[in-house]
């Protein structure tokens, strides 16, 4: 394929995940949190295998969109999902393990592309794809749905039974919407220990269980979800404005100019570092808090991009080097992984799934534009000079900073 042919087979992924994203919340409110993630699955069996098989361009090229679409299924129910089942007390933690499962499968498949980016097995790595996708299929009946959309709906006996396989009857996350009002309508309530601070949330959220789940367009015009859409919104553009896709493209040939002989190894270490720096906020998030966590991953991104700038232009390929190992390891303690767990948490819970569509949709588009005009922003920036290539991360910089002051000023922690 041609550059731009292959360009064009790359970026259909983010359309795919684009249109994925934007029917999420219907599939979500319709058939449940478990029947989302079959969704998932099964596109990624199918587009996996349409491209394992592809013998031309166009089969590439529908089975990548439909990976996308899977991928945005996923993404948008992933969060909410964990956050519906887990117990309060470690519920930051497992909502990490969204991006955490990311940045798994990302090293996973560099370490297979190092045996098998060949001429003649590059489908093994699609069909290892289907495989693990079809296994999801298969064990998915034994998956418990979610009691919080269980109770939604109205099933309270499927409720009673999923909160005690998930929860033992021990615990039961604040999250977990409750009806104070009348304990008879529900035979788990009997048998619930909750302190006060967990009824005054289980009170709160009992009200919002008469309330429909809301539409796309509504929720672009309501006032009182204003707050809410602004926090998911620019959580999600903190992670794509601030160039981390730019960054990890760029870094290949910045690091094999600093480490010649380990230019096969390059980008699978970069995603080491990426899955070790994710391994901290599963431990830190619930002691440090989601606000301070994205204040030193963004801080310190900033400061990465500046460095990476400057190396640049000055020619000091070694700053430029350890800037973008630091950039990466900053992205993955907190802009990386803390928006996934933001979401559910900021959503009232007849508005979550269409304000996850929504922030999910914004980070496809976000994403897709910042690799679209990457290549052609540099060389305008630089004008052509090599020793200018570095101004690109100072408007990276730029925008990372107007996004998270933007997010703090209406997102609390």
């Amino acid at each position: 394929m041609s550059d731009a042919t292959f360009s064009v087979v790359t970026s259909v992924y983010t359309v795919g995940g684009l249109l994925g994203s934007l029917v999420a919340n219907v599939i979500m409110d319709r058939f449940g949190r478990k029947g989302a993630v079959q969704a998932s699955s099964a596109m990624f069996v199918l587009g996996s295998a349409v491209m394992g098989c592809s013998a031309s361009l166009w089969p590439l090229i529908i089975g990548r969109v439909l990976v996308g679409v899977g991928a945005g299924f996923g993404l948008c129910v992933g969060p909410i999902f964990l956050s519906e089942i887990a117990p309060s007390k470690i519920q930051g933690a497992v909502g990490v393990l969204t991006q955490f499962a990311i940045v798994i499968g990302i090293m996973i498949t560099q370490a297979m592309g190092l045996r098998l980016a060949t001429p003649h097995e590059w489908r093994l790595v699609l069909l290892f794809s289907v495989a693990l996708s079809f296994g999801q299929l298969l064990i998915s009946p034994v998956v418990v749905e979610s009691p919080v959309w269980l109770h939604r709906h109205g099933l309270l006996m499927d409720k009673a039974a999923a909160s005690r396989r998930l929860w033992a009857m021990h615990e039961v996350p604040t999250n977990e919407p409750v009806f104070l009002s009348d304990n008879s309508q529900d035979p788990l309530l009997g048998d619930l220990e909750r302190d006060g601070e967990d009824l005054d949330v289980g009170q709160s959220k009992g009200t919002e269980e008469h309330q429909a789940a809301i539409s796309l367009p509504q929720l672009l015009t309501a006032r009182e979800l204003r707050r809410p859409l602004i926090i998911v919104c620019f959580s999600m553009l903190c992670q794509q404005l601030s160039g981390v896709n730019a960054v990890l493209y760029y870094s290949n040939d910045i690091l094999s100019k600093a480490l010649p002989d380990l230019g096969p190894f390059v980008s699978l270490g970069i995603t080491v570092i990426n899955v070790i720096m994710t391994f901290p906020p599963i431990f830190l998030i619930e002691r440090l808090g989601r606000k301070t966590l994205l204040s030193l991953s963004a801080g310190g991104a900033f400061l990465s991009l500046v460095g990476v700038g400057y190396g640049l232009d000055s020619g000091v390929v070694a700053l430029a080097s350890i800037t973008i190992l630091t950039f990466i390891a900053s992205f993955a303690i907190g802009i990386g992984p803390v928006p996934f767990v933001m979401i559910p948490e900021v959503s009232p819970l007849h508005a979550v799934s269409a304000l996850s569509s929504v922030g999910l949709s914004l980070n496809w588009i976000a994403n897709f534009l910042v690799g679209l005009v990457f290549l052609p922003l540099r060389n305008e920036l630089s004008g052509g000079d090599p020793h200018k290539e570095g101004r690109i991360f100072y408007l990276f910089a730029g925008m990372l900073a107007f996004c998270t002051v933007v997010l703090f000023r209406f997102y609390r922690g």
